[in-house]
């Protein structure tokens, strides 16, 4: 009778920690995306099977680029000012990311955000482009060497 009680109890221990570390990684993203649909009255859609597709990027990037989240939002149609939602990105985001391009359509319907942060050897990227009435959110871990290599590839054959 009691190893049919270490099963839940291991089990629990163990979804304990699958759960902090889960949430620690998209975190950011999930808070972001929760925020834009509050602010602006739009639903998200989150792709499906994206652990798969995660898997999938990491395989054929050989480790170029892993925990990919992404969020498509179709019919935005409310106005948006680019400082508020530049505002409302770095603090759901949080410490540690840094704003590296922020563009702006003369108008404002059209809006680029690109956050990056350290993560060890690696970059994580969160990127926001809404344009017309679609708004794409993406965060990803990238291995700047690894890409530096593939963009110098590309790099050298345009120049032959």
């Amino acid at each position: 009778m009691r190893k049919l009680i270490l099963i839940p109890v291991c089990f629990s221990a163990l979804a304990v920690p699958v759960v902090v570390l889960a949430n620690g990684v998209s975190g950011g993203f999930d808070q972001v995306v929760s925020s834009i649909e509050t602010r602006y009255h739009v639903h998200a859609d989150r792709i499906p099977m994206l652990g798969l597709v995660s898997f999938v990027a990491r395989a054929s990037t050989h480790d170029g680029v892993r925990g990919l989240h992404v969020a498509e939002i179709e019919d935005f149609h409310a106005d948006v000012d680019g400082e508020e939602l530049n505002r409302l990105v770095a603090e759901k985001l949080g410490s540690g990311w840094e704003r590296v391009i922020r563009e702006t359509s003369r108008k404002g319907g059209d809006q680029t955000l690109i956050f990056m942060r350290p993560e060890g050897s690696r970059m994580g990227m969160f990127v926001l482009d809404l344009g017309g009435h679609e708004m794409d959110v993406v965060q990803m871990s990238v291995d700047p060497e690894h890409l530096s290599e593939k963009i110098g590839q590309y790099e050298r054959h345009e120049k032959d």
